[in-house]
């Protein structure tokens, strides 16, 4: 199976393909648009001038698939779920991922956050997805290093799930629970909009250990539990499940991850998701609201697994859900918020 690397072949008018470092290069400079001969001039360290047949390579004319990146078995899936968005989708996954920060509520304004960084060379833009995003266009390898990332007023974090997290209902004074937290991304950010206890667990606590300084940075306090103690603190009135899934939103920034995706690996994580949902919703106190997420563009991922649940699981309503992708300027998200009905 060929991938869109494969749209750098090129082949001479005579016929064959080639493979080579040099043609390999040709074609992806006409892949980009880019005219060959304006690098390849032979001045300096540049390449030598094309030859006659080299300058008569025409691009292979691929599969709509494989000319968009997107794996044959998967085409369809992804298509149906994202219907006439589904080729400016995958052509746009075949581009780098913006850099966004998230700016922490908590301490400063979106406004004093931008001033703050544009103090330190890096310049912003307002991201239009979340009242919280930034999008960095200038100077991104100084943020780590920057002030303001490292006295916790901004956080790495997709614009996507920054408006993720906005449309979670966060009360003063809730217990939240962050179920399946990883890196406590949403945890920060759940807890730089709305004060309260916030409790963060991962099947694979490891995942977490960056945390505590995080939140420290952030002047937030956050408490880690294994599942046992996630039970003892029950109830909660909101519980998110950023579950585990394809991730097939976010592979601007994993490319590999699609050749990786198995069906069989696919069934295994909407397997795990429903479970989670099951294990997971008599956390949640009665008028509480249990919030599932993906980075998936998938609905067998999404809204087939909310259907799938209200069918089986009696007592809850789905409020409201949306669906993000790409075009919108961050990775692509899923979110589903389902109340638990009062006795």
């Amino acid at each position: 199976m060929r991938c869109a690397a494969d749209a750098v072949l090129v082949r001479l008018a005579g016929g064959g393909e080639f493979e080579t470092g040099r043609a390999l290069m040709i074609g992806a400079l006409r892949d980009k648009g880019i005219a060959p001969d304006t690098l390849f001039t032979g001045q300096g360290h540049a390449p030598a001038p094309l030859t006659p047949a080299e300058a008569s390579l025409e691009p292979v004319v691929l599969p709509r698939d494989v000319a968009i990146d997107c794996p044959d078995w998967l085409a369809p899936l992804l298509e149906g779920s994202l219907g006439d968005a589904f080729i400016p989708v995958m052509s746009l996954m075949r581009q780098r991922a913006p850099v966004t920060v998230r700016v922490n509520l908590s301490q400063t304004t979106r406004t004093g956050a931008q001033k703050a960084l544009a103090d330190e060379g890096i310049s912003t833009v307002l991201h239009p997805l979340a009242d919280t995003a930034l999008q960095v266009t200038g100077n991104p390898q100084r943020l780590r290093n920057s002030a303001p990332y490292l006295d916790g007023r901004v956080e790495l974090q997709d614009a996507a799930s920054q408006a993720v997290v906005a449309m979670l209902p966060l009360e003063s004074g809730a217990r939240v629970l962050d179920y399946c937290a990883g890196g406590g991304g949403k945890t920060l950010a759940m807890a730089a909009r709305a004060p309260g206890r916030y409790v963060a667990h991962d099947i694979a606590p490891q995942r977490m250990r960056d945390l505590p300084e995080r939140a420290r940075r952030a002047g937030i306090r956050v408490d880690l539990a294994d599942t046992a103690r996630v039970t003892a603190l029950a109830p909660y009135d909101l519980v998110l499940l950023d579950v585990p899934c394809s991730g097939s939103g976010s592979w601007r920034r994993a490319p590999e991850a699609k050749w990786a995706l198995t069906a069989a690996r696919l069934a295994e994580l909407q397997q795990s998701q429903a479970r989670i949902l099951d294990e997971t919703h008599a956390l949640v106190a009665p008028g509480g609201v249990l919030a599932y997420v993906t980075c998936s563009m998938l609905e067998s991922e999404n809204g087939e697994q909310i259907a799938a649940f209200l069918r089986r699981t009696s007592g809850w309503h789905c409020t409201s859900h949306r669906s993000f992708t790409p075009l919108e300027g961050g990775d692509g998200f899923f979110c589903a918020l389902l109340t638990r009905v009062p006795v």
